[in-house]
């Protein structure tokens, strides 16, 4: 401890325990300007390859078409941006339809989607134990195999006189689709049907995966206190489970209604000339009939319907959910 003079009197200076006197090093990044630049430039040149893909693939393909959807012309004479407009309303009023059929076709393979991913998620993130890593395996394992290759395989599957079609009319099920207008007679590959459950098989990793995230956050304690509670199965799953789970949900229909709509492929090997969807229209107005503006300009509405939709869709569910 030492001590100093001041006026006649002694004070002293505290005690520093262990006796260590020395004075702590002071940072001197003030002193590095250069230092701090660079850390203040790193991020943005690890979040500039994925800017330059954005740019690249995406932002200038989007003003190439749309550019071309103003244009007027024919291949032979060469196509010019006069600004015609009217060529989005001219597509919309020829091909609603196929816009609606779209829309129709791709909701009902998200909801059976919903349908049938959510049990089995449920069974991975909750019931599975040590099988889970395997049933997670089984889930992409179709996402090796070619998208043709698996289109192709359902048309051996729902062929007319195959098991899957005798097992659908012996219980009777066709009966009901026939009435709603979904198949016709016994026969299910060209219709509606063919294509809906082609959507559903393609896109249902989509729904169980953000599904069994959201599910395996759950915390397990939240079930053991609504059970003391003396609440049923049912008002577990109600009240807690299906809560908690609701952003995988919305993040689960996203996933799956986006790419189902703009699908062409079901629709295409599956269906018929009455089940065409809108990106059926759009390929064949790019590569068959070669109307690039109308081919451009459907693909532009496409995009702003279900741009639309999907809007109303996250303000309805809580964009909280799809960032908690």
């Amino acid at each position: 401890m030492s001590a100093t003079k001041v006026s006649g009197s002694e004070v002293r200076a505290p005690e520093v325990p262990g006796g260590d006197m020395s004075v702590p090093e002071v940072s001197t990044d003030r002193a590095r300007p250069g230092r701090l630049a660079r850390r203040g430039v790193l991020p943005y040149a690890l979040l500039l390859p994925a800017v330059l893909w954005l740019l690249v693939l995406f932002l200038v393909p989007m003003v190439y078409q749309a550019s071309t959807s103003l244009q007027t012309g024919s291949l032979e004479e060469g196509f010019e941006v006069t600004w015609h407009v009217r060529t989005y309303a001219d597509a919309f009023g020829a091909y609603w339809p196929q816009f609606a059929r779209s829309l129709l076709y791709a909701g009902s393979a998200t909801l059976l989607c919903l349908v049938l991913g959510y049990p089995l998620a449920y069974l991975i993130a909750v019931k599975a134990g040590r099988w889970r890593h395997t049933l997670l395996v089984l889930v992409v394992a179709p996402f090796f195999t070619s998208f043709l290759i698996r289109t192709l395989a359902w048309k051996a599957i729902l062929a007319d006189g195959g098991t899957v079609v005798a097992l659908l009319d012996r219980l009777h099920v066709l009966d009901v689709t026939g009435a709603l207008g979904w198949t016709e007679g016994n026969r299910v590959l060209a219709t509606p049907l063919a294509v809906v459950c082609g959507l559903t098989y393609s896109f249902l990793p989509f729904m169980i995966l953000p599904l069994y995230a959201s599910l395996d956050r759950v915390d397990v304690r939240l079930h053991e206190a609504a059970r003391d509670l003396y609440a049923s199965a049912p008002a577990v799953f109600r009240r807690v489970t299906l809560p908690l789970s609701l952003p995988g949900v919305v993040s689960g229909t996203l996933l799956t209604f986006i790419p189902a709509s703009g699908d062409y492929i079901n629709a295409e090997l599956l269906g018929s000339t009455d089940t065409r969807m809108a990106g059926n229209v759009i390929q064949s107005q790019f590569l068959r009939v070669l109307d690039y503006p109308t081919a451009a300009a459907l693909s532009f509405l496409l995009m702003a319907v279900v741009l639309l939709l999907v809007t109303v869709y996250i303000r309805r569910a809580g964009t909280e959910d799809l960032v908690r």
